[in-house]
């Protein structure tokens, strides 16, 4: 323990630019987090909607990529994904995406990363989905087809506001997950915060001259999984205020079951 509180195992924080430099690899995994954020709750929505669908020839595809993707480690998609990929694909993205763009987002291997992290996480976030719409009462549904609204306009209207709202926790949880595996795009050469907090323990603490107060490899980590535990938690806190804010919108509030005693007196008092 004195180890690891002991002042000069943290002095390589103010030397140099090391806290800077680590800060702008992190920032990188943000960048890669948001953008994988947003493709993967956009397609694990349609993947969701493809799932429930009552087209055979829609659900049964839907469901087999969704099974697929959920179940290889995200590891093997990424590296997969990174020897897949043609060349040309590489190459061409590399040349188009414009200059002011992050240095991270201009790696040929951007496109494995953040096809991996969105392949891997809209399947996860489908099932989510699924489970939250599928969970309504099923008189939501015959009670907008009673008022003559089409399915899909009972869907985007009636079914989606409250299926989601259900599954808020669920998704944010997934979300964070999701925002620590950015981690792992290391492996295939991006510069992101557990490669540059390598180069900084590699180094002696000084990743720009070569020179300076030791960096230890157990303080480096811990200062880059504060950084994580920082993020996180302010996506559980956004998580718990869209619930009360839910909550005190529609004046409702679920009571919690834990037991099967619970559960049994809860089927009791709705009959």
């Amino acid at each position: 323990m004195s180890y690891l509180v002991d002042p000069a195992n943290w002095e390589w924080l103010g030397a140099g630019n090391n806290l800077r430099f680590i800060l702008t690899g992190f920032l990188i995994n943000i960048e890669i987090a948001l953008l994988a954020m947003l493709l993967s709750l956009v397609f694990g929505l349609v993947l969701a909607l493809m799932r429930i669908s009552k087209r055979r020839a829609v659900s049964a595809p839907a469901s087999l990529w969704i099974e697929v993707w959920r179940n290889l480690p995200l590891i093997f998609i990424i590296l997969y994904l990174a020897l897949a990929i043609p060349e040309s694909w590489r190459d061409a993205y590399e040349s188009s995406v414009p200059a002011w763009f992050p240095d991270a987002f201009q790696t040929p291997f951007f496109l494995a990363a953040v096809m991996g992290l969105t392949l891997y996480n809209s399947a996860v976030i489908a099932e989510i989905m699924r489970a939250g719409i599928v969970s309504l009462e099923r008189g939501q549904g015959e009670a907008a087809a009673a008022l003559g609204l089409t399915y899909w306009k009972s869907m985007r209207l009636i079914i989606l506001p409250q299926g989601l709202r259900r599954m808020v926790p669920a998704t944010v949880s997934q979300l964070i997950t999701l925002n620590k595996d950015t981690t792992l795009v290391s492996i295939i050469g991006i510069q992101e915060v557990m490669r540059q907090a390598r180069i900084v323990t590699n180094t002696s603490g000084s990743p720009f001259t070569g020179s300076g107060v030791d960096a230890p490899l157990l303080q480096v980590f811990l200062t880059v999984g504060l950084m994580f535990v920082l993020v996180n938690l302010l996506l559980s806190r956004l998580s718990t205020r869209l619930e009360i804010r839910e909550r005190r919108k529609t004046g409702t509030e679920v009571e919690k079951v834990t037991g099967l005693e619970d559960q049994v007196a809860a089927e009791a008092q709705t009959r």
